[in-house]
């Protein structure tokens, strides 16, 4: 499906070698894996041309609820996400979406609700709103204006986008925690996700802000 957008998308033929959208034209093609566990991120990071994110620090009762990634063989996975799911500390349930993306793919933004590829104007003035380790790095983080049902936050890291969206909005409580981000691609990395059952945050269509 189109990251933008989740249209479905034109497969390259014998007169164009790329994934065209009807909307967007040419995109790297978005796949949201079904299974999810060891293998599914040993199969992101195989073709992951940026960080694969896996939050460490949430609270207890976090499982990883899904992975997918925007690319193809050819190019490799120009973005990815990881989606959380787990207890809202204001109460009820949550979910968090964690993108790392090259600029322009879009993934970031469409699980934001916005209409653009990116932030837009305004993006990263003023103090930070929240920061997290990425990869042992300090990372500044700015909230950007999406549907209310949702809180988003975004910042860079390791010189790709780094996106944070979380529903419900009263969920955003959790960036202000001691959050850490390690890449799945790092040879040193000991992973030691848990996973839960699929979360459709992955793969819902985008709902754009007013």
């Amino acid at each position: 499906m189109c990251p933008r957008c989740g249209m479905e998308l034109r497969a390259p033929g014998l007169w164009s070698s790329s994934w065209e959208c009807p909307r967007h034209g040419i995109v790297h093609p978005y796949n949201v894996l079904t299974h999810l566990g060891q293998d599914a991120v040993e199969h992101v990071v195989g073709r992951a041309a940026v960080p694969l994110w896996l939050p460490h620090g949430l609270p207890y009762g976090w499982l990883c609820s899904g992975i997918g990634y925007a690319g193809d063989d050819r190019s490799g996975a120009r973005a990815t996400v990881t989606g959380m799911s787990g207890p809202n500390p204001l109460g009820g349930a949550a979910d968090l979406l964690i993108v790392a993306e090259e600029p322009g793919v879009g993934l970031g933004a469409r699980h934001a609700g916005l209409a653009e590829s990116d932030p837009g104007d305004g993006f990263g003035t003023g103090p930070p709103h929240a920061k997290v380790h990425a990869a042992s790095h300090p990372t500044a983080l700015w909230s950007v204006p999406v549907p209310d049902d949702r809180a988003v936050f975004v910042g860079e890291a390791m010189g790709q986008w780094l996106w944070a969206v979380i529903w419900p909005a009263s969920a955003g409580v959790l960036m202000y925690d001691e959050i850490s981000l390690l890449d799945a691609r790092d040879p040193f990395v000991v992973l030691d996700t848990q996973f839960g059952s699929p979360s459709p945050r992955l793969a819902a269509p985008p709902q754009e802000a007013a």
